[in-house]
Formats: C-alpha cells, sequence, structure tokens
C-alpha cells in the first residue's frame, strides 16, 4: 500500500531545523519566523546557538495553521482566536498548592511507614 506524498515528506525525528520545517510544509522560513511572532502557541525551543528547533508538535501546528490561513481562509486572528483557545483553559499550580500536597503525601507516607 503506498503512503501519502504528505506522510513520506515528514521524517520521524525527534527534532526539525527550521529549513527542514520549511521544506516539508512547503513555507518561506521568513514565513515562519513571522508567525511565530503572530502566534504565541507557536514558540520552538532555541539550541545553544540560538537556532530554532522545532519538535513534532511544532511540525503539525505549522501545518495545521498553514491549512487554516490557505485551504480554509481564515485570518491571522482567526487562526490565533482557533488555535488559542485551549491555551487559555491552562490551569496553573501555585507553588503553595505544590507545597501543600508535598507536605501532605509526606504525612501519608509517615502514617504508612509507621503501621505494623
Amino acid at each position: 500500500m503506498r503512503s501519502s506524498p504528505r506522510k513520506k515528506a515528514r521524517p520521524d525525528k525527534l527534532f526539525y531545523k527550521i529549513g527542514e520545517i520549511s521544506d516539508i510544509a512547503k513555507i518561506e522560513p521568513h514565513v515562519l519566523r513571522y508567525w511565530e511572532s503572530e502566534f504565541p502557541f507557536l514558540n520552538p525551543r532555541k539550541n545553544k546557538t540560538g537556532q530554532r528547533v522545532y519538535t513534532r508538535k511544532d511540525l503539525e501546528l505549522v501545518l495545521q495553521i498553514k491549512d487554516l490561513l490557505y485551504k480554509e481562509k481564515y485570518t491571522i486572528a482567526g487562526v490565533r482566536k482557533k488555535l488559542g483557545q485551549g491555551q487559555n483553559r491552562k490551569r496553573t499550580v501555585s507553588i503553595q498548592t505544590i507545597h501543600g500536597v508535598r507536605k501532605r503525601l509526606k504525612e501519608i507516607l509517615d502514617t504508612l511507614k509507621s503501621e505494623p
């Protein structure tokens, strides 16, 4: 069975350089850098030399953004709103909560150790 050309063009790697993402997505590197400034959820890490290092998740996000912009004709703001919805739902845990949970777990552990 033949795989689709799009799947074949995506080597299974942990990390990709901007040029590789550009080749796979068929988007110029300057467009990817622009998208990083427009979409806060597209934020590849940078290595020691400052070169962008994209993950598989970043690659999928780039392809999704491209589809929304070019095929479904979304605006930049529309893509930001559609894909950014999940970002607003992230919950942060305070340090006090973590310390409280840790303290309670230690208490439980001490109780379990003291039982015969």
